[in-house]
């Protein structure tokens, strides 16, 4: 089923341009952070992690909007990112006070969890640079007249500040006049939205930023927080999901948002830390689409899951224009970066395809 008008390739300078935190994640391996002796260091971000995905893994021009304190952390940050083909000429660099007192670059300590002991996350990103940014700061007018297909940013960047909001809008506006597709993934943090106003103001800000979105992208826990609706027959800790009462809830969504044109979700049963079962759903043009299933899926980093997830779906959308392909390459790509270390993709695009047709774990030589 077709899905979406989209610029073409060749009209545009990049394929994907996401708006986020990019931080420099500070992983203590099989360990856990607070015995840790050594952390492997690798950047992520909500939804950076879905434009390098898309360059990493698909091979598609990606773009990344974001701003850091000019410091050897930023540096080493922006190394990283360059090290995944990320375009970093729309990044704002913020001269440093020397000791972090007027602005900082964040810093992610993540464990992976393993068996009946969950995945456990310490962010120190407080007076970062880009919870800084304000309307003005960034030149989406000169950015989106080169030509971007598809557009990108989600709940956490909105969640960082009391001016990330309207830097968010700011650029889907500008989006939305030059003909980009635009995604949000709604990606709920409570830590984030304690201090502006909990969970009343993420909805407000969220229903505001949802009329102006094109592929909505959220697990059922999101479209709680985010935009208040309630899924029927999910328990109160989100152990049990029923697939009809998700289905019943989008129906809701794309009735009270008309802008929506996807709606796509993971559909994760948290078993272990180290066992799920994991598949995907999307609903377009009144009509659903679920993905191929991962029962039992062994996972070895979960971290960064639903960004590949997004980044597949945005791959399967731009490629083919399809809903039962995207959603496809979503939870096939989702689930293989869950099975390397990292919040970000170290699949390639031919593992991706094999998934997706139905390729099992035999040897390659």
């Amino acid at each position: 089923m077709v899905m979406l008008k989209i610029k073409p390739a060749e009209d545009c300078a990049f394929d994907i341009l996401s708006l986020g935190e990019i931080m420099l994640r500070m992983d203590p391996g099989e360990g856990r952070i607070h015995t840790a002796r050594n952390f492997r260091v690798w950047e992520g971000g909500g939804e950076y992690n879905v434009a390098r995905g898309l360059r990493r893994c698909f091979g598609l021009r990606a773009a990344v909007a974001t701003a850091f304190a000019d410091n050897p952390v930023g540096r080493l940050v922006e190394d990283l990112i360059l090290q995944g083909g990320v375009d970093t000429s729309s990044v704002k660099w913020v001269p440093y006070d020397g000791i972090g007192r007027t602005v900082r670059n964040g810093l992610n300590f993540t464990e992976r969890g393993f068996g009946i002991r969950g995945a456990v996350g310490c962010s120190d990103r407080g007076n970062t640079a880009v919870s800084q940014l304000k309307e003005g700061d960034i030149d989406w007018e000169g950015i989106f007249g080169k030509g971007v297909r598809w557009f990108h940013t989600g709940g956490i960047f909105a969640a960082l500040s009391e001016s990330t909001p309207a830097v968010a809008l700011e650029a889907m506006k500008a989006a939305k006049k030059h003909g980009a597709v635009i995604s949000y993934d709604l990606n709920y943090r409570p830590s984030l939205w304690k201090a502006f106003g909990g969970v009343d103001r993420a909805r407000e800000v969220n229903r505001e930023i949802a009329r102006y979105v094109d592929v909505m992208i959220g697990n059922e826990e999101d479209f709680t927080a985010c935009l208040g609706y309630e899924v029927e027959g999910a328990d109160e800790k989100l152990y049990r999901l029923e697939v009809d009462g998700f289905k019943k809830m989008i129906e809701k969504a794309t009735a009270d948002y008309p802008s929506f044109k996807a709606v796509a979700t993971t559909l994760r049963k948290v078993k272990t830390a180290t066992r799920n079962d994991w598949s995907a759903i999307c609903w377009c043009s009144g009509k659903f689409h679920e993905s191929i299933k991962f029962d039992d899926l062994e996972i070895m980093d979960r971290v960064g899951g639903g960004d590949s997830f997004a980044s597949g779906f945005i791959y399967g959308t731009l490629k083919f224009n399809d809903a039962d392909k995207a959603v496809d390459y979503g939870a096939a790509h989702g689930a293989l970066a869950m099975t390397t270390p990292g919040d970000t993709t170290m699949a390639t695009l031919a593992e991706v395809e094999k998934v997706v047709s139905g390729g099992g774990a035999r040897i390659d030589r």
